[in-house]
């Protein structure tokens, strides 16, 4: 236990640790200079679940590999759930209530969906990964999820889904011509996917195709976004100086649109130096891949970084006016204990996998 605890990846739990806290900072920021009711919350959270990442860290490797398929079934349950006793909030219904707690299972199917994807994949034969008669599985792993999610309705979280396990597929070795194949169906699906669409998910289509619009309805949150990181210019206006911000010009500045805050306050030096921490820690997702001995564990920490990716990279986008808003939280930065939850898990399956990346075998116990 103490050789694993000097093992441990302290860089990567250093670079959770300063994200979290300028997240914790943005929120301070967002609450007028207070730590109620978001930053303190946010750092309670993290502490314990920080704790839990470390435990995930040194349970037996063998475990986790054990009970992929099972964990993968609870989040999917609990996913399920959300149809039978779901909460209805902000336009939809993603969260149940356990124990007190509102919990958003889509965060956490995806953590689901990397596990049993590399199981799966660390089971089978290299020479059955190219035929297409072993892509059912995945497919029935990654299309339930994604109908379940797509329904609440929550369309972000349903792409990140398909774009997650699209990586994860690609990682594993499926021939490209396949993945072409699916981009020419989805293209040509897209009129009749259209009609399935919600009201208030075209109104977000139209306002980022043309915000000036309704600018004062549809495409407020958008423009007001635009304003506050163009406003911001080389290094921001200055910590709890951000006009957007503060005069309540920037909608839900706590949750999906706090990067915005921050490059308000910061500027362009201060958005590319957040960015710049998340791609050093989504380079060290896939060094721990690199490092892997083993089918699971780089599979595992491939889909980690991924997911990380994903999450970055479309809130970042969305903010900024290059893909409609979707509601994806930025991680570990953004008010949300479900995302966190997700996230630290995650980081929690990446040290453990760094710290057996030297195993051949996967056997089970």
């Amino acid at each position: 236990m103490l050789q694993k605890i000097q093992n441990l990846n302290y860089l990567l739990i250093f670079l959770v640790v300063l994200i979290t806290f300028i997240g914790a900072a943005g929120l301070y920021s967002a609450a007028d200079g207070f730590f109620n009711p978001w930053a303190s919350r946010h750092l309670i959270r993290f502490a314990v679940l920080l704790l839990l990442s470390i435990i995930i860290a040194f349970i037996d490797i063998r475990l986790i590999y054990k009970f992929s398929y099972f964990i993968f079934l609870l989040f999917f349950l609990l996913l399920l759930s959300v149809e039978l006793f779901g909460v209805f909030g902000k336009g939809a219904t993603r969260w149940i209530s356990l124990f007190g707690f509102s919990l958003q299972p889509s965060e956490l199917v995806k953590i689901g969906i990397i596990l049993a994807l590399a199981k799966f994949y660390h089971d089978l034969k290299f020479d059955n990964v190219k035929k297409i008669s072993y892509l059912f599985f995945p497919f029935l792993i990654l299309f339930f999820p994604f109908i379940l999610v797509a329904t609440q309705p929550d369309l972000g979280t349903a792409l990140s889904i398909i774009i997650l396990g699209t990586f994860i597929l690609f990682a594993s070795g499926i021939r490209i011509w396949k993945f072409v194949f699916g981009i020419l169906i989805f293209i040509i699906s897209i009129p009749i996917l259209l009609n399935f669409l919600k009201p208030y998910q075209k109104d977000r289509i139209i306002s980022f195709l043309n915000p000036e619009g309704d600018a004062l309805g549809r495409g407020y949150q958008l423009i007001q976004s635009k304003i506050a990181l163009g406003s911001g210019g080389l290094s921001g206006k200055g910590f709890l100086e951000g006009t957007q911000s503060y005069l309540q010009y920037l909608p839900e500045k706590q949750t999906d649109f706090i990067f915005t805050l921050i490059g308000e306050e910061f500027g362009f030096i201060g958005t590319i130096f957040i960015i710049f921490l998340f791609l050093l820690l989504i380079t060290i997702c896939f060094y721990v891949s690199i490092k892997c001995s083993h089918v699971f564990g780089r599979i595992l920490s491939i889909g980690v970084g991924t997911n990380l990716f994903i999450y970055v990279i479309m809130n970042i986008s969305m903010v900024s006016g290059l893909v409609p808003v979707v509601g994806i939280p930025l991680p570990l930065i953004s008010y949300g204990g479900s995302a966190m939850l997700s996230i630290m898990i995650s980081i929690g399956l990446l040290l453990n996998m760094e710290l057996n990346a030297n195993i051949k075998k996967i056997n089970y116990a």
